[in-house]
């Protein structure tokens, strides 16, 4: 079960790249994040291999591997438990030149448990992602102009 949001952000991907990459401060610019924090690699640039424990209002804490990453475009966060796979994706495409993005952002619910989850959360999950592609914008934008 997949949940997906897309919007036109009015700053170049490699802006947009910045601040999703900067996952400690997801909580600045989203009320879905209450904490993030890396483990093992603090400090350092995301990587592919990178692990994250992420803390959501009324979802419980996980743990979540950087599966895939493409520098200033985005990357896939994998989150895994017993018959359950939830994978995350954050992805910014060059638009009218590369001086904007088309930002999508998804969520897939993989496995027997995981489906039944995702279904059961999915009013949840379609907030969660509007009120996060928002908080995106708004940062990238703010970040684009110089005033963030």
């Amino acid at each position: 079960m997949e949940f997906s949001i897309t919007t036109d952000v009015d700053a170049p991907p490699q802006v947009v790249f910045a601040v999703l990459s900067e996952v400690e401060r997801w909580p600045e610019w989203t009320p879905t994040v209450t904490r993030v924090e890396r483990l093992g690699d603090a400090g350092a640039p995301l990587a592919l291999g990178s692990r994250l424990r992420i803390v959501q209002p009324k979802v419980p804490p996980g743990e979540w591997t950087v599966t895939a990453l493409e520098p200033d475009r985005g990357f896939r966060l994998v989150s895994r438990s017993p018959g359950a796979t939830v994978e995350a994706n954050h992805r910014a495409e060059p638009t009218e030149g590369g001086q904007r993005s088309r930002v999508t952002l998804s969520v897939t619910f993989g496995g027997f448990l995981g489906r039944a989850i995702g279904w059961f959360m999915r009013g949840l999950n379609e907030r969660y992602l509007a009120e996060e592609a928002a908080g995106l914008k708004r940062r990238s934008e703010e970040r684009a102009r110089g005033t963030a």
